[in-house]
């Protein structure tokens, strides 16, 4: 006898509802209709479920996020760095308490208190005919902020070492779902053959009908839940092996609403849109915004941000503020929706010739006009970088390019072999983008509060009516 079972996932939705109503459709429909074909059936999520971008999150603080998997009746979820290092302690301790799914994450640790009781190493399924599936979860370890939210994300080969084998033991299956990135999930399935199927995410792949590493089955649904994942595995008990695995992805862009997941989704917009509008600061004139020049707003924001973090200077880019400031009460709603990227402010160490370079390539036209997407960034273009504490003269050449010809720190020169403290946004230590910050040694990370967190400082402190 041969039996298929089935798991539907999604991964890296990152708070953009606009496709969850699709979402339930399709997921209602196929969890019915193997109900009724008598087949086991479960969904799992991989992570980023969650983004603070959104103001229903920010609101609830990601538990309007566990209603809606709860609503789905989801099965099984692992987290995402989002979930992990984008709250207080807190928050993300009791972030799953009302979950009526499963919460794997094998490789998270609590530095503070006993580990939260939503959060298991790994679970086993059974399915209809008897089949053992055993389920590990692995999250990025981002330990540069996780430590200092008070957990530790343990290294995933080191966790699948503890864990795999004694799992395999007792299972017929293993899946591993991994928050970890498409290069990771390939190198686990070349030194872990015992792993039958990867469902992943994080770096946002698709892959349309999986990928085999070795005999691992490796497979992601890119982002945003426009599409939604499938793994179909057939088990022959006679034989008593898994001799079949496939992958698919279903663009669910073009599916119906389910009315109520959108009926529920307005009604939490609106009890967001009530916690949010709570007056933060009155301001008496409007302020300006421009992503290509230091206005005076953004001015003032750097500032903030070097004497609060104790910086010898400061920079940050204009991109980061979204739209003008009205005269009058502005409230958290305002400040969330003109500054709603979930990053933290740091604080790097350069020398000077390393913090003169970061000056000329944060002020070059493919910089300032990049329309980045991720890194915590969540707005059109990165702008114009506005510094503080820094005297930056610059000028243009007879083709129209801006160049750096003179920075100066406490009116000298910057010296080249001299160490300076550079307050700015998390964003530049990742990447490629300012490569000198992103290869700094000494990087102290700023948590839980983001940019906006400052923003709100500045205004109260600068330009409270």
């Amino acid at each position: 006898m041969k039996e298929n079972i089935h798991l539907f996932y999604t991964n890296d939705l990152h708070s953009h509802f606009e496709h969850w109503p699709q979402v339930a459709t399709y997921l209602k429909a196929e969890r019915l209709k193997k109900r009724e074909e008598n087949k086991s059936c479960w969904l799992v999520d991989i992570g980023d479920h969650m983004d603070r971008v959104n103001p229903i999150t920010e609101a609830y603080m990601g538990k309007a996020n566990v209603q809606l998997l709860n609503d789905l009746s989801y099965d099984l979820i692992t987290i995402g760095n989002n979930e992990g290092i984008t709250m207080a302690y807190e928050d993300l301790y009791e972030l799953y308490d009302e979950a009526s799914f499963k919460v794997v994450c094998s490789n998270l640790y609590s530095q503070r208190l006993k580990q939260p009781t939503w959060l298991h190493t790994s679970t086993q399924l059974t399915s209809k005919q008897g089949v053992n599936v055993g389920v590990l979860g692995l999250t990025a370890p981002f330990n540069a902020f996780y430590h200092l939210l008070g957990w530790h994300v343990e290294q995933p080969f080191t966790t699948l070492e503890k864990y795999l084998q004694p799992l395999k033991e007792t299972c017929d299956v293993i899946i591993l779902l991994s928050h970890l990135g498409l290069n990771e999930d390939r190198a686990i399935a070349r030194h872990f053959p015992d792993i039958d199927v990867i469902i992943g995410g994080h770096t946002h792949h698709l892959l349309r009908s999986g990928e085999k590493v070795n005999e691992t089955l490796i497979t992601a649904a890119g982002k945003h839940c426009m599409f939604v994942g499938e793994v179909i595995l057939t088990w022959d008990h006679a034989k008593q092996k898994l001799i079949n695995m496939e992958a698919y992805t279903t663009d669910i862009t073009h599916l119906p609403k389910d009315l109520t997941t959108e009926q529920k989704l307005n009604e939490l917009e609106e009890e967001a849109t009530r916690i949010l509008e709570q007056p933060v600061v009155t301001i008496q004139k409007p302020l300006e915004v421009n992503w290509f020049k230091a206005t005076n707003i953004m001015q003032k924001l750097t500032d903030m941000l070097t004497s609060w973090t104790g910086a010898d200077c400061g920079m940050l880019n204009a991109g980061l503020l979204l739209d003008q400031f009205a005269a009058g009460d502005i409230t958290y709603k305002d400040i969330h929706r003109i500054c709603p990227h979930p990053i933290n402010p740091c604080v790097v160490e350069l020398n000077g010739d390393e913090l003169l370079e970061v000056i000329r390539g944060s002020l070059s036209k493919d910089f300032t006009e990049l329309q980045l997407k991720g890194f915590g960034f969540r707005g059109e273009v990165l702008g114009r970088m506005v510094f503080a504490k820094l005297h930056v003269k610059t000028e243009v050449h007879k083709n129209g390019e801006e160049y750096v010809k003179s920075v100066s720190f406490n009116n000298k020169p910057l010296q080249p072999h001299a160490t300076y403290k550079v307050a700015t946004a998390d964003t530049f230590t990742f990447g490629r983008l300012l490569p000198q910050i992103a290869k700094a040694k000494s990087k102290q990370y700023y948590v839980p509060e983001f940019i906006r967190d400052l923003l709100v400082k500045t205004l109260q402190y600068h330009f409270e009516k």
